[in-house]
């Protein structure tokens, strides 16, 4: 009777793809009809909206340049008091309401906002567009976190001088070591600075969840206030994602509306306990779940680090969507930095880029493998498929890769492995003992090994070292796992020829095995 393997390893929830599969994505669709209607109240209101923001701003530039004449940024700086900081608080935040009046926003605020001394941090989201600026006015323009280039923008530049904001240089190594610093001067300074604002998503969204949060915010341990955005309008024409409207296209369309709506609203401050002052990462996952139940929307792992890796997927010919594996959850289960999952897409490419939808089939990996579709390698994809649709997806490949096929890669194994080849013992494995022995581990016997077997013959000499061997398992991890998937089957195949009494041991040490790999599974649940 043919031996068949017992899988140990449980299809575990979490690793399968999250319920908000991309929030990185705006999906407006505009009709005729809506195009129409945006042209037709276009002509009249944009040209209109165009001239009274002008002069708006024709005011705002000189106040700007009046309330930071001879104010430093940098070095020793002191919050603004006297004249500056009643002109920002109140002449600033006009011209502000006045500008965003302009553009037609109809703004909604609901909730009390407290005092720098009660909550030093704003907490801002979901962050969804370059509109998003309008909490900061209505605020009393608090202070933000801003790149040091913003700085340089024409009028605008003055007005963020006016925020005096905690500066990020991406030229300066230690600017996310000095912006920390300065974030908790900042938040423990008593009420002397005014409260930061800070979006925590870090980048922007479609609104459908909310996104992990960056820690700079939490990290001081201080008491935050929870704002959240709302855009409750029947046509979206704000926000601005990765994929979607570009940001004129987004400016021209809310211009030619003859209002929007945005909901701004103030939770009430959250007061982090002890345990949360010590965990940034608890204190900011706790705040995420308080604004995600007022909002009635998802949390998810996605981070900025997933754009990343959507954009390289891109780069790479890959659908976008191919990248989001939820880089937190992955990172963390399975201590993984965004360099070396920036590696497995590549790859994961290398297999998937001819594929439609990026996902990779049995037959493309036993392609990409240069292996003909066998037992051994279909135990060895259905390991990789976590959901068993009979595909792979990225994420499926990050897992089953980390999991499965590096821990493999040890020395003691490959050795092992090695001497399995090498039938006469004397360090070199031919083509001979190469082919014989995959044959043997496939179960097939017409396959050809040449363009295999002269990949891993790196200086072409004709027979295989350690060394090479190594160095292919190491850059190929799939292999490995197929080596130690055919000694598995060695064992199994033993136990089951073995007598009673052989059997009755070999199945507790077989017991103990299984909790092991349920257990070395459940690591990256």
């Amino acid at each position: 009777m043919p031996s068949q393997r017992v899988f140990a390893l449980p299809r575990q929830q979490s690793l399968l793809l999250p319920a908000v599969i991309n929030p990185f994505v705006q999906n407006t669709q505009l009709s005729n009809a809506t195009i129409l209607k945006c042209v037709l109240q276009g002509i009249i209101l944009v040209p209109l909206r165009a001239i009274i923001i002008s002069l708006v701003l024709m005011v705002t530039w000189p106040v700007a340049v009046i309330i930071t004449f001879k104010h430093p940024l940098k070095g020793a700086v002191a919050p603004m008091t006297g004249w500056r900081r009643l002109m920002c608080q109140s002449v600033m935040a006009a011209l502000g309401r006045a500008y965003y009046f302009c553009m037609g926003f109809r703004v909604v605020v609901k909730g009390k906002q407290v005092g720098s001394s009660e909550a030093p941090i704003l907490a801002v989201a979901p962050h969804s567009t370059f509109f998003d600026g309008i909490v900061c006015i209505m605020a009393g323009l608090p202070s933000t976190v801003s790149r040091i280039e913003n700085l340089a923008t024409p009028i605008f530049g003055r007005f963020v001088r006016c925020l005096q904001p905690v500066l990020v240089s991406r030229k300066d190594p230690d600017s996310r070591k000095n912006t920390i610093q300065e974030i908790d001067s900042r938040a423990k300074s008593g009420g002397r600075w005014p409260q930061v604002l800070i979006f925590p998503e870090g980048t922007c969204t479609n609104r459908s969840c909310l996104i992990t949060f960056k820690q700079g915010a939490f990290i001081p341990g201080v008491p935050v206030q929870p704002v959240i955005l709302r855009y409750p309008n029947k046509l979206d024409t704000v926000t601005w994602t990765w994929q979607g409207f570009s940001s004129r296209t987004l400016l021209l369309l809310t211009l030619c509306q003859l209002y929007t709506t945005v909901e701004i609203e103030f939770l009430p401050p959250h007061i982090p306990t002890e345990e949360e002052k010590k965990s940034p990462a608890l204190l900011a996952s706790r705040v995420r779940h308080i604004m995600a139940r007022a909002l009635g929307v998802p949390v998810t792992d996605h981070t900025y680090e997933d754009c990343r890796l959507m954009i390289s997927a891109g780069e790479l010919t890959l659908p976008m969507e191919a990248g989001l594996v939820e880089f937190t959850k992955i990172s963390r289960k399975l201590n993984l930095k965004w360099d070396n999952v920036r590696k497995e897409l590549d790859g994961f490419a290398a297999m998937a880029s001819s594929c439609k939808g990026g996902r990779i089939t049995i037959k493309e990996f036993a392609s990409f493998l240069k292996l003909p579709v066998s037992p051994a390698l279909q135990e060895l994809f259905a390991l990789f498929d976590r959901n068993c649709d009979g595909t792979i997806d990225f994420r499926e490949y990050v897992i089953g890769v980390t999991i499965l096929c590096r821990p493999a890669n040890t020395e003691d194994v490959l050795r092992m492995a090695f001497r399995l080849f090498d039938t006469d013992e004397d360090e070199k494995i031919t083509r001979e003992e190469f082919t014989v022995l995959l044959r043997s581990a496939l179960g097939v016997s017409d396959i050809n090994m040449v363009k295999l077997f002269k990949e891993i013959d790196a200086d072409n000499s004709g027979f295989i070292t350690f060394s090479e061997f190594q160095a292919f398992a190491m850059t190929h991890p799939e292999y490995a796992k197929l080596f130690t998937t055919y000694l598995e089957l060695q064992r199994y195949q033993a136990i089951q020829e073995a007598s009673p009494g052989d059997l009755e041991l070999s199945g507790q040490v077989s017991s103990g095995d299984s909790q092991e790999d349920s257990i070395s599974d459940k690591k990256d649940d």
